[in-house]
C-alpha cells in the first residue's frame, strides 16, 4: 500500500530530479544531526541481533538509561518505524526506545533478502518478539520493558500482553487493529458510503464484490483495500504524503536503495494478511494481567476508533484506560507524536513507575 502511494506522490514533487535529491540530501542531514544522543548517560545503539535463527536489525536510543524502556512492535505488516526517528525524537528523552525490524521488514528483509527470511508466519514473529524481549531485559538490565504497538503490531502486542505478563509492565496500542475474525466491518461500511457518495463506481464496484469478509481475501484484493481505504479519506490521505512519504523519503537511515528494499518488504510481508486476518481477539481473551492502554486516532477510517472501543470495554486489566488523539486518522502517534508521548506521559508512566515500586 506505501510503495504505490510512495511513487504517485513522489512523481508529483515539485523541481528537477537533480534540485530534489539536493534537497532530500540536506534534509536528510539536518534530520541526522537532531537525532544525536550527547549526554553521557545516553544509549544509542543498533545493529544486527540473532533471533530466530536470523539476523535481524534492533535500535536501542534514549538520552538516560534510567528510564523506562520501551518496545515498539512495528505495522505494515512489514513496515519498520525506522524511518519516524526524526518525529519521535521527544519520546527518547523520557524512554528508552526499542525498534525492532521484524523479519520481512527493514533492515532485517534487506540483509537476507526474500529467500532468507525464513518461515514467516504470525507464530514465528510472536516467539521473534519474545526472543527480542529477552534480549532487551538482558542489554539494558530491566525486568519488564512497555510494549508499545501500532496498526497491524497490535495483532501481534495483544497476544505478547495476554501471554507473558511477567516480561510486560503495560501495553499500548495505537491504530489499535480489531479483525473479530471477519465479523468487524465497520471499516468496509465507511468505505463503500465515502466510494458512493464521490461517485466512484468502479471503486464501488469492486469493493462490494469482495465483500466485507476479510478472511476471504486474496492478498491482493486486501492491498487494493487498504490502499483505497487511505486514498479516499482526505485525512488519511495527507497523513500519508505528509508524515509517512516524508518520513519515508527523508529519513536519515534509508539512502534510495535502502528506501527501494523498505518497500520490497512491505510487499513481501502482505503474504500475512490472510493469516492475520482469521484472529478473533474476544475468542483469544479479554483478560489481562498488566495495565491496557489504547490511544486512538479520533477519524481513524482503517482502523475505526469505535471497534478498538468496543475490545477495550470488554477488557479485564488492573488499569485501563482509552483516549482518542483528535484531528488523526491512521498513524496517530506519528501525526501527532507530542500528544502521544502527552499521553504516555501523563497516564502510562505514574502507572508502571507505581508498579516498579511495589515490593
Amino acid at each position: 500500500m506505501i510503495g504505490s502511494i510512495f511513487a504517485a506522490s513522489a512523481a508529483v514533487l515539485a523541481g528537477p530530479a537533480i534540485g530534489l535529491l539536493g534537497y532530500r540530501q540536506l534534509k536528510r542531514l539536518s534530520n541526522a544531526r537532531s537525532l544525536r544522543i550527547t549526554d553521557p548517560r545516553g544509549i544509542d545503539e543498533s545493529g544486527f541481533v540473532r533471533i530466530g535463527g536470523i539476523d535481524q536489525w534492533i535500535s536501542v536510543r534514549g538520552d538516560d538509561r534510567d528510564n523506562p524502556v520501551i518496545l515498539e512492535i512495528h505495522g505494515g505488516p512489514g513496515a519498520s518505524n525506522h524511518v519516524f526517528l526524526p518525529r519521535t525524537r521527544a519520546w527518547e528523552r523520557h524512554f528508552t526506545v526499542v525498534r525492532w525490524d521484524m523479519r520481512g521488514s527493514g533492515r532485517t528483509f534487506a540483509q537476507h533478502g526474500p529467500d532468507g527470511q525464513g518461515e514467516f508466519t504470525l507464530d514465528r514473529l510472536h516467539r521473534d518478539a519474545l526472543e527480542v524481549t529477552e534480549h532487551v531485559r538482558a542489554r539494558l538490565g530491566v525486568p519488564k520493558v512497555l510494549l508499545v504497538a501500532n496498526s497491524f503490531g497490535t495483532l501481534l502486542g495483544l497476544r505478547l500482553a495476554r501471554s507473558h505478563p511477567e516480561l510486560y509492565s503495560a501495553y499500548v496500542g495505537t491504530d489499535q487493529n480489531i479483525v473479530a475474525g471477519g465479523r468487524e466491518t465497520s471499516a468496509h461500511e465507511a468505505l463503500l458510503e465515502r466510494l458512493r457518495k464521490a461517485g466512484k463506481r468502479k471503486e464501488l464496484a469492486e469493493v462490494t464484490a469482495m465483500g466485507s469478509d476479510g478472511t476471504t481475501w486474496t492478498t491482493q484484493q486486501w492491498s487494493a483495500y487498504n490502499k483505497l481505504v487511505i486514498t479516499s479519506d482526505p485525512l488519511s490521505y495527507d497523513t500519508m504524503k505528509t508524515v509517512v512519504v516524508r518520513s519515508l523519503w527523508f529519513s536519515p537511515e534509508h539512502t534510495l536503495r535502502g528506501l527501494h528494499a523498505y518497500l520490497k518488504g512491505m510487499t513481501f510481508s502482505e503474504r500475512l494478511a490472510r493469516e492475520a486476518a482469521t484472529i478473533d481477539e474476544w475468542r483469544e481473551g479479554t483478560s489481562f494481567a498488566i495495565p491496557f492502554f489504547v490511544f486512538q486516532g479520533a477519524q481513524d477510517v482503517l482502523t475505526p476508533p469505535g471497534a478498538a472501543r468496543r475490545f477495550f470495554e470488554d477488557v479485564e486489566a488492573p488499569v485501563k484506560d482509552f483516549a482518542l488523539i483528535d484531528d488523526a486518522s491512521h498513524f496517530a502517534s506519528f501525526r501527532h507524536p507530542g500528544a502521544f508521548l502527552d499521553l504516555l506521559l501523563t497516564r502510562v508512566r505514574p502507572v508502571i513507575s507505581h508498579e516498579k515500586a511495589r515490593p
